[in-house]
């Protein structure tokens, strides 16, 4: 499915955690010549992986954290944060003055993000997550598997930082 040539291109933003306002800066500058929207998914992690999560902490030095992850996952809590983190995104675009909507997906966003693409025609995505030591290397990552099925342009930023995934 094809956008019209006279529309907006619309991007969809894929994201682990509410986006500060230098990720938002960055992914905005990317597309100020076009006045893209933006759609933005945040999954609901209700179900994450104890071990993975467990070896990107310790790979960052991250000791509490790494303890942390060992713990069972509240759904609720998880739930209610991904509404936060939505929530704070759309805010953050709309101070930029830029259209965006969103949506909290299951946990494994790829299914609503392949809908999201064809729906609405969407010529890109755009990845922010925190460094995922085991997922990245491995090529387990969304962004990876996002570039695998979707045959579209796919940018893996970290959140709050310079470096691309």
């Amino acid at each position: 499915m094809s956008e019209p040539a006279s529309a907006a291109p619309t991007v969809i933003v894929l994201t682990e955690e509410a986006l500060k306002p230098v990720d938002v800066e960055r992914i905005v500058s990317l597309h100020q010549q076009e006045e893209a929207t933006y759609r933005v998914l945040v999954p609901a992690d209700t179900d994450r992986h104890v071990l993975s999560s467990f070896l990107d902490h310790l790979s960052l030095f991250e000791m509490r954290e790494a303890l942390d992850s060992l713990r069972p996952v509240d759904r609720q809590e998880a739930h209610a944060d991904a509404e936060q983190a939505l929530a704070t995104t759309l805010a953050e675009f709309a101070s930029h003055d830029v259209a965006a909507t969103g949506e909290i997906t299951a946990d494994d966003p790829m299914p609503t993000l392949l809908e999201e693409v064809g729906r609405l025609g969407a010529r890109e995505v755009v990845v922010v997550t925190e460094p995922h030591a085991v997922e990245d290397t491995f090529h387990t990552d969304w962004a990876s598997k996002a570039r695998e099925k979707l045959g579209l342009p796919v940018l893996h930023m970290y959140a709050g930082d310079w470096r691309l995934g």
